[in-house]
C-alpha cells in the first residue's frame, strides 16, 4: 500500500511538473498575442466630432502607419502625439480625441504596426521605432519639438517614457501607466518566471527619471488591468514639475469626464 501511495503521489508530482512547464512553454511562445490585441473593439460607437486628416507615417523599416492628424494652427497651439494602448483601433479612441477640439491643441493620433490595418507585428522595439517617426513626421511639418506633448495610453505610457527620455518635449501625459512589463506580468500571472520568459519588457520606472518635461499623471484606483499602486510609484519617481489625476472610481478604461478633462486643460495651460 505504501508503494501504491508512493507511486500515486509521484505520477501526481509529474502531472503537475509537466502541466506547469508546458503552461510556461505556452506563454513564452504566444506572449506577444497575449500582450498586443489589435482586433479587439474595446471601445466604440462613437461619432467622430472633430475634423481629421488621415495621414501615412512611414517607419525606418518602411512600414506605413495610419493615422488621424488634427491641425487647428501649428504655429499658434501645441501638439499632442497620442500614443493608443495595447488593444484596438484609432475609432477606440474618438471618445477621447473629440474633447480636444475644445483644448486649444493639435493631435496626432498614431496607429501602430499591425494594428488599424498597418502591416507588421507588434514588438516594443518595433513600437519605439513608430513613435519616433510619428515625432520626425511632426517635425516635419514644422513643428518644433518643444511644442509637442507625448500622451500615452495603457501600454502607450511604456512607449512614452522611453521617447521622451533626454527630450525636450512640451509635457508627458501618461494615462493608467505601469511600472514595467515584469511587474505588470507578475501581477496577472504570479506563480510564472515572468522576468525569465519576457521578450518585450517596457521598463518605465527605469526611465521616467530621464524624463525633464513635466509630467501629468492619470489613474483609477478601480483599475484591475494595471493596479493603481503602479501609477503612484510613477508619479512617486517622476521628476518635478509633475501632477497627478488620481480618481477613485475608475477602472483601466478611464472616464473622460469634466474633472479628468479639466486636469488635462489645467495641465496643458500650466505649460504656456
Amino acid at each position: 500500500k505504501m508503494k501504491n501511495k508512493k507511486m500515486y503521489n509521484l505520477i501526481l508530482v509529474s502531472i503537475v511538473v509537466l502541466v506547469y512547464f508546458f503552461a510556461t512553454l505556452g506563454l513564452y511562445i504566444f506572449q506577444r498575442s497575449l500582450l498586443y490585441h489589435p482586433t479587439e473593439n474595446n471601445y466604440g460607437g462613437d461619432r467622430l466630432t472633430v475634423n481629421i486628416e488621415k495621414v501615412k507615417i512611414v517607419t525606418e523599416d518602411n512600414i506605413d502607419l495610419l493615422a488621424w492628424y488634427h491641425n487647428k494652427d501649428i504655429n499658434k497651439f501645441k501638439t499632442i502625439l497620442f500614443l493608443h494602448g495595447n488593444a484596438g483601433s484609432l475609432e477606440n479612441r474618438i471618445h477621447k480625441i473629440n474633447h480636444f477640439e475644445d483644448m486649444n491643441i493639435n493631435f496626432l493620433l498614431l496607429s501602430w504596426r499591425g494594428f488599424s490595418g498597418n502591416k507588421g507585428e507588434p514588438t516594443e522595439q518595433g513600437l519605439y521605432q513608430d513613435a519616433r517617426s510619428a515625432v520626425k513626421w511632426l517635425i516635419k511639418q514644422g513643428v518644433f519639438e518643444e511644442n509637442i506633448i507625448i500622451y500615452g495610453e495603457s501600454l502607450g505610457t511604456g512607449v512614452t517614457t522611453e521617447i521622451a527620455q533626454n527630450k525636450n518635449f512640451a509635457g508627458i501625459i501618461l494615462e493608467s501607466p505601469f511600472t514595467s512589463m515584469v511587474a505588470a506580468g507578475k501581477s496577472k500571472y504570479p506563480i510564472f518566471p515572468i522576468r525569465l520568459l519576457l521578450k518585450d519588457r517596457y521598463e518605465s520606472d527605469k526611465k521616467i527619471k530621464n524624463i525633464k518635461s513635466p509630467v501629468l499623471i492619470m489613474h483609477g484606483e478601480q483599475d484591475n488591468i494595471v493596479p493603481f499602486w503602479m501609477g503612484e510609484k510613477m508619479f512617486e519617481l517622476a521628476n518635478e514639475p509633475k501632477y497627478s489625476y488620481f480618481s477613485k472610481y475608475d477602472d483601466h478604461m478611464m472616464d473622460f469626464n469634466n474633472d479628468l478633462i479639466n486636469s488635462i486643460k489645467l495641465f496643458l495651460k500650466s505649460l504656456n
